[in-house]
């Protein structure tokens, strides 16, 4: 025991020269006392759901050199550097693993369009069921392209959804690669963002199917979820959809911006499951950055209780 707790701690202190004094000072503390016995961290009963937790408190070693414990818990202090580094209040939750069953997505009452089931059109939907305390963070049509905003999620490790629309991505098509690279699902929003119900079935298909190539073309797949622009459709927006491979047509339940949140919900409160809207925008739209909107975004979601989890992953 001895002789294994000391070479923890040659380790523990070599990681904290590699580090640096701040977040590895948390992370090399814990292997210095590694023999105190197990512990455990959770998260207050009132915030966190079920299996949503918040990480364990800055302990641990170098990552590659220490227990899974260990690393897990220089990962945190990594992220809570990260966190303070870009202004948020708290490091955001760890969502948990995505689910070995994936939910039944069904269209949203009174969301259906004539011959919904019986025609087997991508349903609309604003919540993915789920009993965890999660969230889904989905960011529309392409306009800004802050680099800014890329490091900040990169470091937080936080997922996200980009519906891209081609007129607005194309004169910088290697952000998006950078920004799927990361990890991040690219879906489809349309070639123009046009109002989808003011077009004949041929003009939608036309959107739909032509941003599906665009795609392809440019980052290597079709994708099966679709956004239509404003969130408006009819039953030819969906019939179209189908027709060119979409099986999903998530719109969402709040909406995020630098300054202030909207609700579809009365009580304007987030619910489990939530599919949480905002743009690619900057100074030129809004009162502020990519990365202020995060901000107010991740600051909330915490909050809460929340965990932002990949959408795709319950699909």
């Amino acid at each position: 025991m001895r002789a294994v707790v000391q070479n923890d701690k040659n380790r523990a202190r070599r990681g904290c020269l590699l580090l640096g004094c701040g977040a590895a000072a948390l992370a090399c503390s814990a292997v210095l006392s590694s023999c105190a016995g197990p512990h455990t961290t959770r998260p207050p009963s009132s915030q966190a759901g079920p299996g949503v937790t918040r990480p364990a408190s800055g302990r641990g070693g170098p990552a590659q050199a220490l227990s899974p414990q260990a690393r897990q818990a220089v990962e945190h202090a990594r992220l809570v550097a990260a966190a303070r580094r870009w202004g948020l209040a708290e490091a955001p939750l760890t969502p948990p693993p995505p689910p070995r069953t994936k939910p039944e997505i069904t269209a949203r009452a009174g969301f259906e369009v004539s011959h919904q089931d019986d025609w087997d059109l991508p349903p609309v939907f604003t919540t993915i069921p789920t009993r965890q305390k999660i969230v889904f963070l989905t960011i529309d049509d392409g306009s800004e392209k802050d680099p800014g905003f890329l490091r900040m999620m990169q470091e937080l490790k936080v997922p996200y959804t980009a519906f891209l629309s081609d007129y607005l991505i194309k004169d910088d098509y290697g952000y998006f690669r950078r920004m799927q690279s990361y990890g991040h699902t690219l879906d489809n929003h349309t070639l123009h963002h046009r109002y989808l119900p003011g077009l004949s079935y041929e003009e939608q298909k036309a959107e739909i199917c032509g941003m599906q190539d665009i795609m392809k073309k440019r980052f290597g797949s079709r994708p099966t979820v679709f956004r239509p622009p404003y969130g408006n459709y009819n039953q030819d927006t969906l019939r179209a959809a189908k027709a060119c491979g979409i099986r999903y047509a998530p719109i969402w339940n709040e909406e995020v911006y630098v300054d202030h949140w909207e609700y579809r919900e009365d009580d304007q409160k987030m619910r489990r499951g939530d599919i949480v809207l905002t743009h690619f925008r900057g100074r030129s739209d809004w009162n502020g950055t990519m990365v202020d909107d995060m901000r107010r975004f991740l600051n909330k979601v915490t909050r809460e209780g929340y965990a932002v989890a990949r959408l795709e992953d319950y699909l």
